[in-house]
């Protein structure tokens, strides 16, 4: 019973590998480039020089496919057990380290803990093949060594048993097994034939298993397709990159017009895990800040802790005029480390209407007060000119820039100062959450009278409107930096298209401000 079980164990890991390996044979032009460019952690810099050139890449796709292949094969019939356990062992510990979820990643693919992930189980059972004398069924046991003529049993066989003692010639000849011990061993082998010839016929059907982990590709550009780095500015004493992370995938903020599902479909695909990577991959691709709410604080916190990233984070706070301390949102902030604290945009729309700019003054106040940068977000340029009027000046504004030019923005005639928080929504000619800048024209009369660094933000209307021509207009019309919510598969590209519009920006008149 015991041979059975570690057979069925061995030919279960075989089969992995070598179905991976087949997949990837049989994948069109497929290459490891991807999975090694996007590698997180503290190997990174291994991974990417293995894709650095060509030539490289090339041999590691060779190495990769065939090392699977033949480490599955020898594995799945038993042949070299010992040597093909350590060689998959080293290769499994290769893909761990691409993504450990540990560190600097935490990523570590489908089913993984913190350092437990199953690649590693996996490793864990090929070194127990390796070390442990007991390999089962298979054709390692068909060419067994002698001992100065004297049989010796297949592994972990007591030599006196009828079905797997192996006999010597008379002469001293070939040895010779019986008939039933080397069926025995060789029991892998119909099943190994059933195995493929029911993948042959599945790949006939529906074609190459798009399930695989071989196959699995993300629809991203690699950071190997950088054009360059991010240009930075600053604000504060901070430096800051020109384009920022927006927040709203952490909260699940879609902006989603009468969509009322996208919402939780955002949400859904933002798991921690995915906002994690996402943030990953925005820092290598030089982002080095990011724009979230103050709910979203203590995941931005804890991502902090585990990687060790040194992100700067722009965190919104309100006033909570109920409490014994109306500003505790930015003590809650400066507690946590938080590099930047501005005045939410919403809360900023209320206060003015209210006319309680005493409060908008006041909290600029406390977030000096413990040596942090203060910021002004506003949805409606009408906060920021009666901000002005008081004599109220940030570090730093932040104001929703991006032009009208799309077929979801209600006409300008029906626009209200206010409507983004709520002045107006029942009209369905008014505001339905399809416009973030309603009047575009203020709001860059604005920004380039002010000597005071802006930030952008809804540059792109909610996905209305495509990067290439949002980033443009928010540059070309007087923001500073830009602050752009994305998936992780948009960031490279986002990266770049900024770049491209940064260096070739011939219609912006304001002085850079930051």
């Amino acid at each position: 019973m015991k041979k059975i079980i570690i057979t069925v164990i061995r030919a279960a890991v075989g089969w992995h590998f070598l179905y991976e390996g087949l997949i990837k044979l049989f994948s069109e032009n497929w290459s490891a480039a991807s999975y090694l460019n996007n590698t997180f952690g503290f190997l990174s810099g291994y991974y990417h020089w293995l894709a650095a050139t060509p030539a490289r890449l090339a041999v590691v796709d060779f190495l990769n496919v065939w090392g699977l292949i033949l480490i599955g094969l020898a594995l799945f019939v038993g042949l070299t057990v010992r040597w093909a356990s350590v060689a998959g062992a080293f290769l499994l510990l290769l893909y761990y380290f691409a993504y450990p979820p540990f560190g600097a990643s935490m990523l570590g693919g489908d089913g993984a803990v913190y350092i437990i992930n199953p690649l590693l189980i996996e490793t864990c059972v090929l070194l127990l093949f390796f070390c442990y004398r007991e390999k089962g069924y298979g054709l390692d046991n068909l060419m067994p060594r002698f001992k100065k003529g004297k049989p010796v049993s297949s592994a972990g066989t007591d030599a006196q048993s009828t079905d797997s003692t192996v006999t010597l010639e008379a002469t001293g000849g070939p040895v010779q097994q019986s008939r039933r011990t080397a069926l025995k061993e060789l029991v892998t082998l119909p099943f190994l034939g059933l195995f493929g010839w029911g993948a042959w016929q599945r790949s006939k059907t529906y074609g190459v298993d798009t399930l695989s982990g071989a196959t699995i590709q993300i629809n991203r550009m690699d950071l190997s397709e950088l054009k360059g780095a991010l240009p930075m500015g600053k604000i504060g004493n901070l430096a800051i990159s020109r384009m920022i992370m927006g927040g709203n995938q952490i909260v699940g903020y879609a902006h989603s017009r009468d969509l009322l599902y996208v919402s939780k479909l955002y949400k859904a695909y933002n798991t921690d895990k995915k906002v994690f990577e996402t943030i990953m991959l925005g820092e290598q691709a030089g982002m080095n800040c990011i724009n979230t709410s103050f709910v979203a604080m203590p995941t931005i916190v804890k991502y902090k802790k585990i990687t060790g990233s040194k992100i700067k984070v722009i965190m919104q706070a309100g006033v909570n005029e109920k409490a014994d301390d109306i500003y505790e949102n930015v003590a809650t902030a400066v507690d946590n480390g938080i590099d930047i604290v501005q005045l939410h945009g919403g809360v900023c729309d209320r206060l003015v209407l209210e006319n309680k700019f005493d409060l908008i003054h006041g909290l600029l106040q406390r977030i000096r007060s413990n040596g942090v940068v203060a910021g002004i977000c506003a949805h409606s340029v009408y906060s920021l000119l009666a901000c002005e009027e008081h004599g109220i000046v940030p570090d730093y504004f932040m104001k929703t820039m991006h032009h009208d030019d799309y077929w979801s923005a209600h006409p300008r005639e029906n626009r209200l100062p206010y409507e983004v928080i709520g002045e107006e929504y029942k009209d369905h000619n008014k505001f339905h959450d399809n416009i973030w800048c309603s009047f575009p024209d203020l709001t860059t009369e604005f920004v380039n009278r002010t000597k005071t660094p802006v930030i952008g933000f809804k540059t792109l209307a909610a996905g209305a409107i495509r990067p290439k021509d949002g980033f443009r207009w928010a540059f070309e019309n007087g923001a500073d930096f830009i602050c752009v919510g994305m998936f992780d598969f948009q960031v490279v590209e986002d990266v770049n298209i900024c770049i491209d519009v940064l260096n070739n920006l011939s219609n912006r008149k304001r002085p850079w401000y930051g």
